[in-house]
């Protein structure tokens, strides 16, 4: 009896410290050393932001690396961060293990990219790469979808190619870092990201990236 109640003791302990943690997580400290331990920081960008982005795949949450599928990912999510009203962002989704985490020649391949988005409504900003889903190559294990949110220091005027989601045109070796520094966006104040793995949508995503039906 002894041993067992020993025992269900140190399971109450360390369900209550996985809350813990998974609340701590969730801190700006959290973002931090989260973005660190999965290597999000250097990879993408050299300082990690201090708030999570609120991400939502048709009801399924964006939480801590969560794996996804690409199918789940098919269609556009919805994003929240605390914006001010007055102020302007830019939204980046980008997958810096391309083609694979071993072999990430195409560092960045950029999936969504979305700039002077007014306080916080990402539908009436300026679309400058249309939004894609995940679509990892078979065999090449898990990708990390990184999103960034940056604040513009005013409404900017970008030189940059606009891509349709029917086209791969530009989006390989994007580097965020570049991006921000080029537009002097700072570091970013949001972020969050998911992991994904081949399955059988992404033969459906590839075609689309090649402008076929």
């Amino acid at each position: 009896k002894n041993d067992n109640y020993i025992s269900h003791t140190q399971f109450q302990l360390r369900k209550a410290l996985l809350i813990v943690v998974m609340a701590s997580a969730t801190s700006s400290g959290g973002v931090e050393e989260f973005f660190k331990q999965h290597k999000v920081v250097p990879d993408v960008i050299p300082v990690a932001p201090r708030e999570f982005l609120k991400i939502n795949y048709k009801g399924v949450t964006v939480e801590n690396g969560i794996e996804l599928t690409p199918t789940q990912v098919a269609a556009q999510p919805t994003i929240e961060w605390n914006a001010e009203s007055e102020a302007f962002y830019t939204l980046i989704m980008t997958d810096p293990d391309a083609p694979s985490r071993k072999d990430p020649k195409f560092r960045e391949f950029h999936h969504w990219l979305v700039a002077n988005i007014p306080g916080g409504n990402v539908n009436n900003g300026d679309v400058l790469t249309a939004y894609v889903g995940s679509g990892p190559p078979q065999g090449t294990g898990l990708h990390r979808y990184v999103f960034l949110i940056y604040k513009q220091p005013a409404k900017i005027r970008f030189q940059e190619p606009r891509i349709p989601k029917n086209s791969s045109q530009n989006r390989p070796n994007f580097r965020s870092a570049t991006f921000a520094k080029k537009y002097k966006l700072g570091n970013p104040i949001a972020g969050n990201f998911y992991q994904a793995q081949w399955d059988e949508y992404v033969p459906t995503v590839h075609r689309q990236l090649a402008g076929k039906k």
